[in-house]
């Protein structure tokens, strides 16, 4: 019993260094598992990944640890894993955090210890998302309706385009989408399949959504990856003097937050409707749309700074027609006031604290032209639905 407590003492000594003090996988703080075959201190999700590769690994807290484990983990630790495990990892390859999705974390670490992908040693043949080139088959769902259909995409990082292909061997495409403008984003419960991912670009006036999913696992990171090779690639031409920590944060980006909520028109005494939002804080955009899935937006919202005449607050609206929810949010631009509501407190608040943290950011040049061409197209673009 004493020898029990000493070991699980030192243990806990060891994972309070600085650098075992977060998961060697997902930077989640405070990790209370390890893998005494790989020698790193991880999380509670992170060992379940462990665990289904048969790595083996242990509760820092509830489990018996031999003396011959504890010394392996007292000469280990991340800091030598990384430096094993992670001595040459692409600067646009994404590193799992501890909210990403499953799919991330998992190929993340069977690229770094099984397929040991960033030891640094030369790859014959190369891994597949640093060649430039990439095309396979992805299931995409139909603009129009909810059904998914095998599509042939392809990837040129020398054209800085994404191509699909309504048939394998269709003679044209069905879209070339530029890398300029494209974004992808992991969205496994919006789109019902645990590897699904969500293309964004601009279409014209819109802004189009592509749903896809592979059944590999590997397969669809290698997409997401190659993607972001290709954004990394396009950056550093477009910004020949930015630096990884300027450029790297813009390769892809999530969402700042999504979710339904009512929407009124202008005058506010028209009928509340259930819409889709998504505030993607990147470029100050509220997009909404009818449904979670759909492929184009109704409307768009540009999101600027308190100095600059937008604010949000709670509130009750004047009319509630048709609403069915009771939890306000107003959103005032200097064009005119946007009235939601929310279904719950939490996702009230939720919301209020997204928006603000947009609005309290600075606005960058960039952001000016395009708040300048919103209050241009405002009558006849933007509001598609009023």
């Amino acid at each position: 019993m004493a020898n029990r407590e000493r070991n699980k003492k030192i243990l806990l000594e060891l994972v309070k260094l600085q650098d075992n003090s977060r998961c060697a996988d997902c930077r989640a703080p405070d990790p209370d598992w390890a893998s005494y075959e790989l020698g790193v201190f991880v999380c509670l999700n992170c060992s379940g990944i462990h665990r289904s590769l048969s790595s083996r690994v242990k509760s820092i807290r509830l489990d018996f640890w031999e003396d011959k484990l504890v010394q392996f983990m007292k000469s280990s630790g991340n800091a030598n894993a990384q430096a094993l495990y992670e001595k040459a990892v692409p600067p646009y390859y994404y590193r799992p955090q501890q909210h990403d999705c499953n799919v991330l974390r998992e190929q993340w670490i069977r690229a770094k210890y099984e397929r040991k992908e960033f030891t640094g040693e030369t790859k014959y043949p190369p891994v597949s998302y640093s060649t430039g080139f990439y095309e396979g088959m992805l299931w995409k769902k139909g603009k129009e309706n909810t059904q998914f259909l095998k599509r042939k995409f392809v990837l040129s990082e020398r054209e800085f385009t994404l191509t699909y292909y309504n048939k394998e061997n269709s003679k044209g495409p069905k879209a070339v989408i530029a890398i300029k403008d494209l974004n992808a984003t992991f969205q496994p419960q919006k789109i019902g399949h645990p590897h699904g991912l969500q293309f964004t670009f601009q279409d014209n006036d819109h802004t189009r959504n592509l749903y896809v999913y592979h059944e590999s696992a590997e397969e669809i990171v290698t997409w997401y990856n190659a993607i972001r090779a290709a954004r990394y690639a396009y950056l550093k031409t477009a910004y020949p003097t930015g630096t990884d920590e300027e450029l790297i944060p813009k390769i892809t980006r999530n969402y700042l937050k999504e979710g339904y909520m009512e929407k009124t028109g202008p005058l506010q005494k028209e009928p509340f409707r259930k819409r889709w939002f998504i505030l993607d804080s990147q470029n100050r955009k509220l997009f909404y749309f009818k449904e979670q899935l759909d492929a184009e937006e109704l409307g768009v919202i540009f999101i600027g700074t308190e100095s600059n005449g937008y604010s949000v607050k709670e509130c009750v609206p004047k009319h509630a027609r048709g609403n069915k929810w009771t939890c306000g949010v107003s959103v005032e631009t200097p064009e005119r006031q946007f009235v939601f509501m929310c279904e719950q407190e939490r996702e009230q608040r939720e919301w209020l604290e997204a928006l603000r943290k947009v609005m309290s950011r600075p606005m960058a040049p960039q952001d000016y032209t395009s708040e300048h061409d919103f209050t241009i197209l405002r009558c006849g673009i933007i509001y598609f639905d009023k």
